[in-house]
């Protein structure tokens, strides 16, 4: 299976990027960067770093949509610092990403694959416009919540930073499966799992440390989870392992206004919203994914 990385490092989505490149399930054909967690620039330096990292430099990362399509750009530095990756020693990066923009890359390589997006949806919001005949395999994105969002009472932040783009891939008519906060907040590395990684070399202590300054945004704000969630690894294990979630179909209506709803995503399992548009994932074997992750990371060394 080949796998497109759409995305916006940010500490999750670097930790889902190792897994990607430790997973023999899938082969990871390129990466797109997305502003959200931090400006395109420092998304796109952070994809390059953590793949320079693990001496993945063969792995194209194409640079995309540096603001939403309708809104203004809001990044997430109080979740992420001013890097986008605050907190490991990471070498900046020395590569490049390629001189194609992410739509252009994705209008090109995304036709029959698996596009898992862990950002603002922007960049497939924006090849649904200009290339409509592009139709990927699938889509799993992290985003969503059927309860309570992490931005607003209603919203979770990626689905809140362009709702319009969020709109349009669940219109798409694609198999889209959304993972939203209901499973990830059930994705905890605690204490002992970041212990557990720090010992389990390089990539680990890598991890271990995205975790130490992840961390202190979640102890403020959700004391209660007893660790960091991995919201953007939950939706990357899934493509590879689906036996890792429940899923039910469901309707998706994501709320456009400019008000408190902004960016909810409305989820009507009971057919009376109109038709299906995408699987909705309310279940997760917790342990199982926390042993996949920390086994794969392992295995980087």
């Amino acid at each position: 299976m080949d796998v497109i990385h759409d995305c916006d490092p940010g500490h999750d989505d670097a930790v889902a990027l190792l897994l990607a490149v430790a997973s023999s399930e899938a082969r990871l054909a390129g990466v797109t960067t997305v502003a959200g967690n931090q400006t395109l620039e420092k998304t796109t330096a952070n994809a390059l770093r953590v793949l320079e990292f693990v001496g993945r430099t063969d792995v194209p990362v194409a640079a995309g949509a540096d603001r939403p399509l309708v809104r203004e750009r809001h990044v997430a530095a109080n979740v992420h610092g001013e890097t986008g990756l605050d907190g490991p020693d990471l070498p900046a990066a020395t590569g490049r990403p390629v001189g194609q923009h992410a739509v252009d890359f994705l209008a090109a390589h995304a036709g029959g694959r698996t596009v898992v997006a862990t950002g603002p949806l922007t960049n497939l919001g924006l090849l649904f416009a200009l290339h409509p005949g592009v139709r990927p395999e699938r889509i799993v994105l992290m985003g969503g919540a059927i309860g309570e969002g992490n931005t607003t009472p209603a919203a979770e932040f990626n689905i809140w930073a362009d709702p319009e783009a969020a709109r349009r891939v669940f219109a798409s008519g694609i198999d889209v499966t959304m993972v939203g906060l209901d499973v990830t907040h059930r994705a905890i590395v605690t204490p002992p799992v970041a212990e557990e990684l720090r010992a389990a070399g390089r990539a680990g202590r890598l991890v271990a440390e995205l975790v130490d300054f992840y961390s202190r945004f979640h102890k403020l704000r959700y004391p209660e989870l007893g660790g960091s969630p991995m919201h953007d690894p939950v939706a990357l294990a899934y493509a590879l392992r689906p036996e890792l979630l429940e899923v039910r179909e469901a309707r998706v209506e994501v709320d456009c206004d400019w008000g408190l709803g902004r960016g909810r995503t409305n989820i009507d399992f009971r057919g009376r919203g109109g038709e299906v548009n995408a699987k909705v994932a309310v279940g997760i074997d917790s342990e199982a994914f926390i042993r996949l992750l920390v086994e794969r990371i392992a295995s980087l060394g």
